[in-house]
């Protein structure tokens, strides 16, 4: 904690303008020497406990929690079969979403209401081209009007901003200079604006180094939106919860669709809602759920087929969490294959993992090492 503590504030001192580069540069080196010294030290002291006890964790390798909540899935194979009409169903609501996307002005209000509906309900990937096309002509349009620019609505040049940083532009950040004083801080008028708070909080957190009136925006929304959160309707009070614990940037695309089922549920409490977009994203949310669930019933007869228990008596049986971090990284249908070799390689480092920490001697593992790293069939 004090290394923490240390490392935190060495980092803020940087930043302050009154900072001392010699101080900076000593504190800096003697960290780094003292880690190092730190890590040396506790090298040397875990190796002799740890191999110490490893034979008493050889002998009691086998009272490891075997609990494995992944049988439940085994059933899953013919319960998940996705019908035609649903499939049917899906490609005509999704014309009608292409439709309402393509028709409805880069620049508006509207447009970018429902490219960020669609993004945060997890149907993004049917329309991948048309958002980056539509996110492309209104960052052109606003580097072609950069004086124009009259919007006085923070919620929707928050949202702006978000969206195309979010695509990777470099938009400046001083589109919301309008909302602050001549000393940098945010008007306190804003405070009433609620949606405008949620998303100028949002927007914040795509700043990059040293962009100083993003930090300031963070540091002014939390105080508000924690302020005002019990006094909030349903609608605005779950919108609000949801981003002060998981802000959209820091998240994973899905998160293993538990994001995407919440925001749904948030989504259709918002009076302003889409109801095809909504059926859409819920239907588009079930067949990949049944999609995921046979996926997950394939692997674990596969994992099951290995014989693991036997085999490899100290591995953590953690298939079903192993795919839940490849889900993480490909959760579109078109990333099946690549979902499942994840899987696997994953399964296989854990089991390497556990075979370094609970079942060989110190000496078995020199070897060992020695033979992976010479990478010679011979080493069998």
């Amino acid at each position: 904690m004090v290394a923490r503590n240390t490392y935190v504030f060495t980092r803020i001192y940087e930043t302050i303008e009154s900072h001392d580069d010699l101080l900076l540069k000593f504190a800096k080196l003697d960290f780094h020497i003292l880690q190092k010294m730190h890590q040396r030290e506790l090298s040397e002291l875990t190796r002799g406990v740890f191999w110490a006890t490893i034979q008493t964790c050889k002998k009691n390798v086998n009272k490891i929690n075997r609990y494995y909540w992944g049988n439940c899935f085994l059933s899953y194979t013919q319960l998940t079969e996705i019908s035609s009409q649903e499939k049917l169903e899906l490609e005509e609501l999704k014309e009608k979403v292409w439709q309402m996307l393509v028709e409805t002005p880069d620049n508006s209000k509207k447009n970018l209401s429902l490219v960020d509906a669609i993004q945060r309900l997890g149907v993004a990937y049917h329309f991948d081209n048309e958002i980056k096309i539509s996110i492309q002509n209104i960052f052109d349009k606003s580097e072609q009007n950069k004086n124009e620019d009259e919007d006085d609505d923070l919620c929707v040049v928050a949202l702006h901003f978000r969206l195309v940083r979010r695509q990777r532009h470099s938009m400046s950040s001083d589109v919301f200079k309008k909302f602050t004083n001549g000393d940098g801080k945010f008007k306190e008028t804003l405070a009433k604006d609620v949606q405008g708070l949620l998303s100028l909080y949002e927007a914040a957190h795509l700043r990059v180094h040293r962009e100083e009136i993003l930090e300031e925006a963070q540091t002014f929304t939390i105080i508000h939106l924690e302020s005002m959160d019990p006094k909030l309707d349903f609608s605005l009070k779950a919108q609000v919860s949801e981003a002060l614990i998981q802000p959209i940037h820091t998240n994973v695309p899905r998160m293993v669709a538990r994001n995407t089922y919440v925001f749904t549920r948030i989504y259709e409490t918002i009076e302003s809602h889409d109801d095809l977009l909504l059926k859409f994203a819920k239907l588009d949310f079930h067949i990949l759920q049944k999609m995921y669930q046979r996926e997950l019933s394939e692997l674990i007869r596969w994992w099951k087929n290995l014989d693991h228990s036997n085999k490899y008596p100290y591995a953590r049986d953690k298939l079903v969490e192993c795919y839940f971090w490849a889900m993480g990284v490909y959760f579109g249908p078109q990333y099946k294959c690549a979902r499942r070799m994840i899987t696997k390689l994953i399964v296989i480092i854990t089991i390497t993992d556990d075979l370094y920490d609970a079942y060989p001697t110190y000496d078995e593992l020199v070897s060992y090492t020695d033979a992976i790293e010479r990478c010679d069939i011979s080493a069998m």
